[in-house]
């Protein structure tokens, strides 16, 4: 396999650069929409590389995209590099250390993410200069995945237009391509407004924003029942109108998440929450306010690219971890609770089968591809690359980063973001899109028939699940 070799040769004589540019975004953690340092990072090192990069794409300022080359086909790469808030950001520390209410942590490894996918176009370009072949790499900085679903707003203003293939990844703890779907979410704000009065002395004249929420809550419940089974609704209290019992709360707010497998179905069930909250108003003789905060589409694994990834992931080779590694893994496994490595065996053991999940837990770290299919956890969480791969046959895939059963969004997994393990599976990232991009790239079939399954299962038309005149998060007020 030629192409194998010359990714391979390829990542050989980037790697250290790209390394180091992981280390930099994993040493300035920035939160979602805030990622000027790490913006400016990989601006840098993408222009040094021969591209042209433009900033402050769909109203985000941290957002840019960096394009090379000419004509078709028109392959993205989309980079994330926002972290999380109040995690702990120590490097390989087995101790979590103190957390802080403004921290930030890179504890989905977005530090790895974007500096991958952005390496992987940086072989890629290298491979068609080396190859002499045509067409057009860019790359799309992506902000504010984690709270604010900036790709959906990037979708939703045509950012994404005109592309013929994407690609992407997610650090993990194991070696996967995505082929299930994910959860699309509707999420919005159901704000309350009454009337103030004693509790005692003149309850009549009391109009209970508290009790509109509550009986909002109990309708929601019973419509558990009639509304498809896979659909997920939850919520949490954002006011409840004070602390003194003996006043009747004149406001009252609830936050609400509505989520399912397909985008049409979240939506209805969100119209019939909103019904629930009008009901509720009525009842109580308050004020309703609902604010649409977002909508996150589900992803659609395009089958033609998501087989090219698998193999392309077979071929490239796995993690070539040294003892040195296990045993990192293994200490890093002692500060996990068993019910977290007991439960990650047992959801392995559904693919791999128990014998071999228990080897996995034994060894501490993973090198082999697992094949989930349809039924993979990942199916059961939402993330905006269902926008990106609404607008353009997408494909992606998880690589293992970090010790066995290493949650995300963890001081763990913060701590392990520079050592060799992750950089290994960082590796494995860069050779896998690159690989997957250039076999797309020679043979212009798999691009048509790509095309031609996404309008078969989309339609013709990407259509934005947020309306126009919704407006992004303001970084300065806190989500």
């Amino acid at each position: 396999m030629e192409d194998v070799k010359i990714v391979k040769e390829i990542i050989d004589s980037k790697k250290e650069g790209y390394r180091k540019l992981s280390d930099a975004i994993w040493d300035n953690p920035e939160l979602g929409l805030e990622e000027f340092k790490s913006q400016k990072i990989l601006c840098d090192a993408i222009r040094k590389e021969g591209f042209e990069v433009k900033e402050g794409l769909a109203d985000m300022p941290t957002s840019f995209v960096a394009t090379w080359g000419e004509g078709k086909p028109a392959i993205a790469f989309t980079a994330e590099y926002d972290a999380l808030p109040g995690l702990s950001q120590k490097e390989c520390s087995l101790k979590q250390e103190a957390l802080t209410e403004k921290g930030a942590g890179h504890g989905c490894g977005h530090n790895l993410l974007g500096v991958g996918a952005i390496a992987a176009a940086f072989v890629l370009k290298a491979y068609m200069e080396k190859e002499n072949k045509k067409g057009t790499i860019k790359i799309f900085g992506t902000p504010s995945e984690e709270r604010d679903a900036g790709k959906t707003f990037m979708a939703r203003d045509g950012i994404f237009d005109g592309l013929d293939i994407g690609f992407t990844w997610h650090p993990a703890s194991v070696n996967s391509v995505w082929e299930c779907g994910s959860l699309a979410n509707v999420i919005a704000t159901f704000k309350f407004k009454g009337i103030s009065s004693h509790a005692a002395a003149s309850p009549e004249l009391g109009r209970s924003a508290l009790d509109a929420c509550e009986l909002m809550n109990v309708g929601v419940n019973y419509l558990r029942e009639h509304v498809k089974s896979d659909i997920r609704m939850h919520y949490s209290y954002l006011d409840v109108g004070g602390k003194a019992p003996n006043v009747v709360q004149a406001s009252g707010a609830v936050y609400y998440f509505i989520r399912a497998p397909r985008m049409e179905d979240a939506m209805s069930a969100y119209e019939r929450v909103v019904d629930c909250a009008k009901g509720a108003a009525l009842m109580t003789g308050t004020k309703l306010d609902v604010e649409f905060d977002l909508a996150i589409s589900d992803y659609l694994p395009n089958p033609t690219l998501t087989k090219l990834m698998e193999e392309a992931l077979k071929d490239i080779g796995g993690q070539d971890y040294s003892q040195e590694d296990y045993k990192e893994a293994k200490k890093f496994m002692t500060t996990l609770s068993p019910e977290i490595i007991d439960g990650t065996v047992k959801s392995l053991s559904r693919f791999v089968g128990m014998a071999k999940a228990k080897e996995y837990a034994e060894k501490g770290l993973i090198s082999d591809i697992i094949i989930m299919g349809k039924n993979s956890d990942m199916a059961n969480g939402s993330t905006d690359v269902g926008d990106f791969s609404k607008c353009v046959p997408t494909a992606q895939c998880l690589i293992s980063t970090a010790a066995f059963a290493t949650p995300l969004h963890s001081w763990q997994r913060v701590s392990q973001g520079k050592t060799e393990i992750a950089k290994k599976g960082m590796d494995r990232a860069v050779g896998t899109l690159a690989l997957t991009a250039i076999r797309a790239l020679n043979n212009p079939e798999i691009i048509k028939k790509a095309k031609e399954e996404l309008i078969e299962e989309r339609g013709e038309k990407y259509i934005s699940p947020i309306p126009k005149e919704l407006k992004i998060r303001d970084p300065k007020i806190q989500a």
